[in-house]
């Protein structure tokens, strides 16, 4: 099953456990994000990849100049464990790791919860690559990413988002890009909706155009 099938399974079932007025206002968010037209304004193909030195899981810095000296990089922007969304695809980007390093490439996930919860997701689903964070989401910013939560959604949050942690008012869109060595953008996905992902097979692809070699099994 592709990652956006399973998706699609998902939201439709989890549409039916949320109260009505409850995804009233998360429709409305939504379709108001999606009428600002930031996603079309964020960083794509072509453009130079910010820099970044960030935490990581583990504690130690990790910036994108030091993984591009080895090799392009897979950056993909999540908005945090609470998210069952991002924790299909970041298991699903899991299942496909083995096949982006067989490519010559670093994969590494970015999002604003701090590091400790980081670590839980990565020790949660055994994630082999680096998870870092982001406060505040000033990165994803540079990225041309991030937006402010209206205030009935991020009351909706606070209810029912994250089992009574506080949860960010600021988020990353869904975002997955492709940097080569020289630092530009060579493939990249953006989407409002953040209940769409990239393809981990659309990613192997590209990572396998850029080394003009064949896709790898996964």
């Amino acid at each position: 099953m592709s990652l956006d099938a399973e998706l699609r399974a998902f939201h439709q079932a989890r549409q039916q456990q949320i109260p009505a007025d409850v995804r009233e206002v998360m429709d409305r968010a939504a379709a108001e994000l999606a009428a600002g037209g930031r996603a079309g304004n964020a960083l794509g193909v072509g453009g130079p990849a910010p820099d970044f030195r960030l935490p990581s899981a583990t504690g130690r810095t990790v910036a994108l100049a030091d993984l591009l000296a080895l090799g392009p990089v897979v950056l993909t922007f999540y908005r945090g464990a609470w998210c069952p969304y991002c924790n299909l695809a970041l298991r699903a980007l899991q299942q496909a790791h083995a096949a982006i390093t067989a490519l010559g490439a670093q994969l590494v996930a970015v999002s604003p919860q701090p590091p400790d919860d980081s670590l839980s997701l990565a020790e949660q689903h055994a994630l082999a690559f680096e998870v870092l964070s982001d406060p505040g989401s000033g990165t994803a910013g540079e990225y041309g990413l991030a937006y402010d939560l209206p205030a009935e959604l991020s009351a909706v949050h606070a209810r029912f988002g994250a089992g009574g942690t506080e949860l960010p008012r600021t988020l990353p869109l869904a975002a997955t890009y492709v940097i080569d060595r020289d630092g530009t953008v060579r493939w990249a996905f953006v989407d409002s909706d953040f209940t769409r992902r990239a393809e981990p097979s659309d990613i192997l692809a590209a990572l396998a155009a850029l080394a003009g070699a064949p896709v790898p099994a996964t």
